[in-house]
């Protein structure tokens, strides 16, 4: 995103990596309330800080590259049985032996799924609720990011929209019945600092009269922010016993660009020149483990990075958009949402 200061304005002296990165978030001060009750993480909180997971059970979606897998790999470290839900069978297989070159005897497994694909969905969830005795944490994190062109998904869907949030909100539905067999279960839902500036387009929700790639994106994720905080308050309301929380990475490097805008585009050769500003995908994991496994993480509240914009630095407490607290535009996008995908919660 590109600025023109006004005549009476100072030029944006700020470093490259910090503009780019002003690319995906708010420019202009962000409001951080929210309904629910917050404590802030313990300061500087890492993987050594994160307890054993023996006896756990998660479902991690987009589990094969990225912060994906580094979320399955440590899991499955601390002890507990994973299962990396993702497209790709081939790279499924080299995940799980990475993973098990690294932490020997790890419980992993791979099952296929193509999250823009609302059928795939249903039968994932229907092996998982055959084969699994419960779920204590599931992440929704798989996602794509800004491809310069519209495109839409098996069922008719804008690709963005589709993957990234109707595709979890479907999943989500499917293994309720696996989640509250846990007596702790979680689900965390991978937002980003582009919801800072999304919005949900009600009239044009599958973006048929123009696109815009970031704009999408941007709506895809404030979305899945809007879910994570919707199924809290749901799960209080009917007692179903699931503490939904959102996480997102400020900046990482992973291989969202590259398989979205590109390298060569202008957005790709920016990231690539500013990669060591920010973070690896190892570090952008940490706001989604705190969340999934932190005795102290907090249903309805969302976790990233506490630095600067968010663009990196220790887990905190992130800023809540606007759009994001609109109690009554989520209760609607949930109503539409549940027709989209065809299901219904309780």
């Amino acid at each position: 995103m590109t600025t023109t200061p006004s005549d009476h304005s100072a030029p944006d002296r700020a470093p490259r990596h910090t503009r780019f990165a002003r690319g995906l978030a708010l420019s202009g001060a962000l409001l951080a309330g929210s309904a629910f009750a917050q404590t802030a993480p313990k300061a500087n909180w890492n993987l050594s800080d994160m307890p054993s997971q023996e006896g756990r059970v998660f479902v991690v979606t987009g589990g094969t590259s990225g912060m994906g897998y580094e979320d399955a790999k440590a899991l499955a470290g601390a002890g507990a049985q994973v299962v990396i839900a993702a497209r790709n069978p081939r790279r499924g297989e080299e995940t799980i032996a990475r993973i098990r070159e690294e932490h020997p005897g790890a419980q992993v497994r791979f099952e296929a799924v193509d999250l823009s694909d609302l059928a795939s969905v249903r039968a994932l969830g229907e092996r998982l609720n055959a084969t699994l005795p419960r779920i204590d944490g599931l992440i929704n994190n798989a996602a794509i990011m800004a491809p310069p062109e519209r495109s839409v998904s098996a069922d008719g869907y804008e690709m963005q929209l589709a993957t990234n949030y109707i595709g979890h909100f479907a999943l989500t539905a499917h293994v309720l019945p696996l989640l509250q067999a846990s007596d702790a279960p979680r689900v965390v839902t991978l937002s980003s600092i582009a919801a800072q500036r999304g919005a949900i387009n009600f009239d044009d929700l599958q973006f048929e009269q123009s696109y815009d790639p970031m704009v999408v994106y941007g709506q895809s994720k404030v979305a899945c922010l809007m879910f994570a905080r919707e199924l809290q308050r749901r799960s209080d309301a009917g007692g179903w016993g699931i503490t939904s929380l959102a996480a997102h990475p400020g900046v990482a490097v992973t291989e969202l660009v590259e398989r979205g805008p590109g390298l060569d585009s202008e957005q790709g050769r920016q990231w690539s020149a500013n990669r060591e500003h920010f973070h690896t995908a190892a570090e952008g994991a940490l706001p989604t483990l705190y969340a999934a496994t932190a005795p102290e993480a907090q249903g309805g509240v969302y976790y990233g990075p506490s630095g600067e914009q968010e663009l990196r630095g220790p887990v905190g407490l992130a800023n809540v958009p606007a759009a994001a607290r609109d109690e009554a535009a989520a209760a609607r996008l949930w109503a539409v949402t549940e027709t989209l995908a065809g299901v219904r919660y309780p």
